[in-house]
């Protein structure tokens, strides 16, 4: 999948409080991977790749299982309201 990095960031921003550490604990992984899947510091480290371009560049995503669970968290979220 591939898509912006302010889209990504996006979805971080959307996330309700404590959703990193909800991830992290569904999916038995360290919080700082999961902060480090919608960074553009340490990016590459969670085998997602940016390329230069607008928007902050684009990112392609191998695994969308981080992606899957935080857009079912902020679906959840705004369907509580």
């Amino acid at each position: 999948m591939n898509l912006t990095l302010d889209e990504l960031r996006q979805i971080k921003h959307n996330l309700p409080t404590g959703s990193i550490k909800r991830i992290a604990e569904e999916l038995n992984l360290d919080e700082q991977t999961v902060r480090n899947y919608f960074g553009a510091h340490h990016l590459e480290n969670t085998g997602n790749h940016i390329q230069p371009g607008p928007n902050g560049g684009i990112v392609h995503i191998e695994d969308e299982t981080i992606l899957n669970l935080a857009k079912r968290i902020i679906s959840e979220s705004s369907g509580a309201n």
